[in-house]
C-alpha cells in the first residue's frame, strides 16, 4: 500500500514539476506577442508591391522589378503610403 502511495505521489511531483517549468509567464507571453506583431508587420512589408533602383559600375541607374545578384540596391514602393512624406536627406 505504501508503494503505491509513493508512486502516484511521485507521479504527481514529477507531473507538477514538469508543468512548471514548461509554463509561461506574463512577461513570455508579451515577448511572444511582440516577435509575432514583427513578423506580420514585415510580412506585410515584403508582400507590397516593389522596384528595386541601383547603379552599376558605369554609373548607370537601373529600375527593376528585380533586384541586382550582387551589389547594393534601393528598394522603391510602387503604391505611395498614403499621407505627406518628407524627406530632407537630398536638400
Amino acid at each position: 500500500m505504501r508503494l503505491t502511495w509513493a508512486i502516484v505521489a511521485g507521479i504527481a511531483l514529477g507531473g507538477g514539476l514538469a508543468w512548471w517549468s514548461t509554463r509561461d509567464t506574463a512577461e513570455d507571453t508579451q515577448r511572444k506577442q511582440l516577435r509575432a506583431a514583427a513578423a506580420r508587420a514585415a510580412q506585410a512589408e515584403d508582400a507590397r508591391p516593389s522596384l528595386y533602383r541601383w547603379r552599376d559600375a558605369q554609373g548607370r541607374l537601373h529600375v527593376a522589378e528585380q533586384p541586382p545578384k550582387t551589389g547594393r540596391y534601393e528598394r522603391i514602393d510602387r503604391e505611395p503610403r498614403p499621407g505627406v512624406e518628407i524627406d530632407g536627406g537630398h536638400l
